[in-house]
């Protein structure tokens, strides 16, 4: 399975790429952010954004698309650009024939640290130790994508299993 993990943003969008074959570890394949131009009105950098996933999924082609589920309790103000740049990776991941999956941070911590309240720097570390990478994921957008991807190939044998949908 290979899966594309998505940590959206406006300003900077995450992106991971980890690949799982049965009886080997998972395998770090791809990692990077996405920018778009601060000065830029909204609607241009969700276009920019949505070319950048275009091309990235053309090229990657991933069989699953995970995205971080737009939760938020606090930053409200971060909270419609985040959910706007979400949209647009998930529209992009479905119009190149990708499944979409969504994960709220809590479930991706849990699933790579065992705690839901895990710090970024042990999100990152783990990250490093489950794919075996020389260096600590960074930024922590690359980080936290790798994550997704790899929180759904630990979950979705269970999710198949029970037909649950995330």
């Amino acid at each position: 399975m290979f899966v594309l993990g998505i940590d959206p943003g406006l300003t900077r969008c995450g992106y991971g790429a980890v690949e799982a074959t049965p009886g080997r570890p998972a395998q770090a394949k791809a990692g990077g952010v996405l920018s778009t131009l601060i000065d830029s009105p909204v609607a241009e950098r969700l276009a920019a954004l949505a070319r950048d996933l275009r091309c990235l999924m053309s090229e990657l082609r991933p069989d699953v698309v995970v995205v971080e589920r737009v939760v938020f309790q606090t930053a409200v103000r971060n909270a419609i650009p985040v959910a706007q740049a979400a949209g647009v990776a998930m529209c992009t991941a479905i119009e190149s024939g990708c499944e979409v999956v969504e994960y709220a941070a809590n479930e991706v911590k849990v699933a790579v640290t065992g705690t839901g309240s895990a710090p970024k720097e042990q999100v990152q570390k783990m990250v490093q130790s489950l794919l075996r990478l020389p260096e600590v994921p960074s930024p922590p957008d690359v980080a936290d994508a790798l994550a997704l991807a790899l929180c759904h190939l630990a979950r979705a044998p269970l999710n198949e299993l029970t037909g649950a949908k995330t």
